[in-house]
């Protein structure tokens, strides 16, 4: 109950972002501070009404619902309650992240989340330690920890930022307004995909058996880690398209999407496509016997994440303007499409995997939907996009896949030749990116970051 919320922080971060970006690039204190304090009202009034459902519907749902062994009951509710509370505190954590993000401070960003990833493994070993309920507990740390998040980046906020030290309240109606609706759709876009996922996975329940689930949660690990490197990127992009669209520097903000959207392709690429090529053995390595389809399953989903995380910088070029409802609710539509065809498909009687395949169609129309607002809301120029982005993502697809499909295919299942062949397959398609896949600017760019970064080169240019 408590999961199926948890898409709210982010939706919540993603939208303060913007307002706080959009103030930064104007420069303009004033808005900065408004937009401050209004997002404070909204983050109150959410947190009420997230409480009161999940202390009403959400409990009614444990106590009526939920299937639970009578002596472990308990021990279920005071868990949920621990688990609304942790909930509680990623939404007021979410609203400082958002600032953090919004100034660019990435370094801060990824210092507390790599603590916060170690603390996290720090439970599960606290746990064998401890001699108390190992469920009562497991949500007792994990409220504490998530408590001390939202109390660092409360800290670091108020330390760092003028506008939330709270010297005083600063308050725009209109911008109330314009937060509540940009918010509220963006809600709708998040919803909409969250209630696909799992209305897809409660269909697959439905119709087939358990290890069809299995194979369908372990396809969407996959690629959900893999993906995690793509979101982590364009969270650092969401700052400075924003920034770019506020000043109106729409040369700079075409570069950055043009770029933004490239390499997002080739931090999934680098990691997707030797995956792909030798998921059988990752798999059998991971679980020893996959379920059956697993493999198949993943492959799909793979392909599918590739297709969304490359519209990535699109959505956060369609969300510059701040108008949402034409953007969210046609894409929200298709999400639900795909659940219906979905539905209609399976009732045919074709095999599950067909879930993935609609998944895929569904965004590739994405894609495409994106690209036309875009255009219409900022003028993107297709042409530019076709050449700068589209063409050589395609290329070099093509070029790195022939060879590493060939030596994926002549070297045993043996950890030592698969790793070969793993390095064989990053090492080309990193080549080829750089050689094929960035324009001049880029590489020149990239060549600076690795000379700074490795001692030999800044020793030599110091003599």
């Amino acid at each position: 109950v408590v999961t199926f919320f948890s898409f709210l922080g982010n939706t919540l971060a993603t939208a303060t972002q913007r307002f706080f970006s959009f103030a930064l690039g104007k420069k303009d204190e004033e808005r900065l501070r408004q937009s401050f304090c209004v997002n404070l009202v909204i983050y109150a009034i959410i947190i009420v009404t997230a409480l009161l459902l999940l202390e009403t519907v959400g409990l009614w749902f444990v106590y009526n619902k939920l299937s639970v062994p009578e002596n472990r009951f308990s021990a279920a509710c005071i868990l949920f309650q621990f688990s609304v509370l942790s909930f509680l505190s990623t939404i007021v954590t979410s609203s400082f992240l958002a600032i953090v993000i919004a100034h660019e401070d990435m370094q801060i960003y990824a210092s507390v989340s790599i603590i916060e990833g170690f603390c996290k493994l720090g439970v599960v070993f606290l746990m064998r330690l401890l001699s108390f309920d190992k469920l009562i507990l497991y949500g007792v740390l994990l409220f504490c920890l998530q408590t001390c998040m939202a109390l660092t980046y409360l800290l670091i906020c108020v330390k760092k930022y003028p506008e939330c030290q709270f010297k005083k309240f600063y308050w725009n109606k209109d911008l109330f307004k314009e937060t509540i609706g940009f918010t509220g759709w963006s809600f709708f876009g998040a919803f909409s995909t969250v209630s696909r996922n799992q209305a897809v996975t409660i269909l697959l329940n439905q119709l087939f058996n358990p290890i069809v689930i299995a194979a369908r949660t372990i396809a969407n690990t996959v690629s959900g880690t893999v993906n995690t490197f793509a979101s982590n990127f364009n969270t650092s992009l969401y700052p400075p398209i924003i920034e770019e669209y506020a000043a109106g520097n729409k040369d700079g903000m075409f570069r950055l999407i043009y770029n933004g959207c490239k390499m997002t392709f080739f931090l999934m690429w680098v990691f997707a496509l030797p995956l792909f090529l030798h998921m059988d053995y990752v798999l059998s390595l991971w679980l020893k016997n996959p379920p059956e389809n697993a493999i198949l399953f993943t492959r799909l989903a793979l392909f599918e994440a590739l297709i969304n995380a490359t519209a990535l910088p699109l959505m956060t070029a369609a969300r510059a303007q701040g108008k949402m409802a034409g953007y969210e609710f046609p894409l929200g539509s298709v999400n639900l499409l795909i659940f219906v065809v979905d539905w209609i498909l399976l009732k045919l009687g074709l095999d599950a995997w067909i879930v993935f395949v609609v998944a895929a169609g569904g965004n590739v129309l994405m894609y495409i939907l994106r690209l036309i607002f875009v255009k219409r809301f900022i003028g993107l120029k297709l042409k530019l996009f076709l050449q700068k982005v589209l063409m050589p993502t395609f290329a070099i697809a093509i070029i790195s896949a022939s060879p590493s499909f060939f030596i994926s295919r002549i070297v045993p299942n043996t950890f030592f030749a698969v790793a070969g062949s793993v390095f064989f397959i990053v090492c080309f398609t990193t080549v080829a990116m750089y050689f094929i896949g960035m324009d001049r600017r880029t590489r020149k760019k990239v060549l600076t970051i690795v000379k700074n970064k490795i001692p030999y080169f800044n020793k030599h240019e110091e003599k």
